[in-house]
């Protein structure tokens, strides 16, 4: 117990000397970069390694790293130096990690890992992690201090997603905050979408406000979880029943409805009536007789613009169910056109 309180005593006596002492600067400057295990995966746990380059005596340090502690927090903290390290210290999304050596011997020399930090991810999304700072006491009790700006980033996935053809976008919607998993590991990304899911999706991507208007609906149910996006949605123009009092909410959307939605949100987005709306091209699938007579215009107009695509180069599929991943992606084109991405 008492080889321990020396111990953490020398340590705070030599981060002390930062502040004390004056800074001496090496005729070869030292630098330092850092190194992420993963940048990406559907682990939570990934580890930051922090390495030094020509440096010339490395007798104590001090790090900081900065991080946003509501996506990551410390795992733990290691350096292969001998010696003895301080547990780190997280305060103000900063992260503080100090080690020295023991005894009267030469510090270190060269090119060398400095420590390593493994951080956990509390959530799926990305985040970044920035080495801000470095000090060194050398074995005279000289120190320097280095500013830095060195970054990492790491992406926690979710497990369904490895591979899957729409990852990008639906990650970039997951970290705008748009969208959201099935759970914390999965997004069930092929799973299809009730029409009060993509009501949903497009509510709360266009942000949209309470409207004024009655539920018009009788099988939309008072106090259910979509009431209110169904008001909203009906209230911007945005959906039709599948009749004059009924929406269908949990009906699976097929294609050419959510084409139907998606193309009355632009044009609440950006003011421009559908009428007005056109496009230099017309539908060329071999399934374009499937597509139903209201739905004709929509569908060419999504189509000519970017917003949709065929579930191959030869079919639109218009009858067929949407699942999750399409709903994300024709959302994320529709906002990344509006320029709020």
């Amino acid at each position: 117990m008492k080889r321990k309180t020396i111990l953490v005593t020398l340590v705070c006596n030599l981060c002390f000397s930062f502040v004390l002492l004056t800074p001496t600067y090496a005729e070869d400057a030292s630098k330092f970069v850092m190194t992420t295990s993963d940048s990406e995966s559907d682990s939570s746990e990934f580890t930051i390694t922090l390495k030094g380059q020509n440096i010339q005596d490395l007798y104590a340090y001090e790090a900081k790293l900065r991080f946003d502690t509501s996506k990551l927090e410390v795992v733990k903290t290691d350096t292969k130096i001998e010696g003895f390290s301080v547990s780190p210290i997280v305060k103000d999304n900063q992260v503080t990690f100090a080690h020295t050596k023991i005894g009267n011997v030469d510090g270190e020399k060269g090119d060398l890992d400095i420590g390593t930090i493994t951080f956990k991810a509390k959530k799926v999304g990305s985040t970044d992690i920035k080495w801000t700072s470095m000090k060194i006491v050398d074995h005279n009790m000289k120190s320097q201090a280095y500013t830095l700006n060195e970054s990492a980033e790491f992406t926690k996935i979710f497990s369904d997603l490895i591979g899957h053809w729409a990852k990008s976008d639906i990650m970039m919607m997951v970290d705008k905050n748009i969208v959201d998993g099935m759970d914390d590991d999965h997004f069930a990304p092929d799973t299809n979408v009730t029409r009060a899911q993509f009501a949903a999706l497009l509510t709360k991507a266009l942000n949209l406000k309470e409207g004024n208007d009655k539920n018009p609906f009788t099988d939309v149910a008072s106090g259910s979880w979509y009431e209110n996006t169904v008001k909203k949605v009906y209230a911007a123009g945005i959906i039709n029943g599948v009749s004059e009092n009924e929406f269908a909410p949990e009906a699976y959307i097929t294609r050419e409805e959510m084409t139907a939605m998606l193309m009355r949100a632009k044009s609440q987005a950006t003011g421009t009536k559908l009428d007005d709306m056109t496009v230099n091209s017309s539908i060329h699938f071999n399934d374009e007789n499937a597509v139903s007579d209201w739905a004709k215009n929509v569908v060419n107009l999504a189509v000519g613009s970017g917003l949709m695509n065929g579930r191959t180069d030869q079919e639109f599929s218009p009858q067929e169910h949407a699942n999750r991943a399409e709903a994300v992606v024709v959302l994320k084109r529709l906002l990344s056109g509006l320029g709020t991405l």
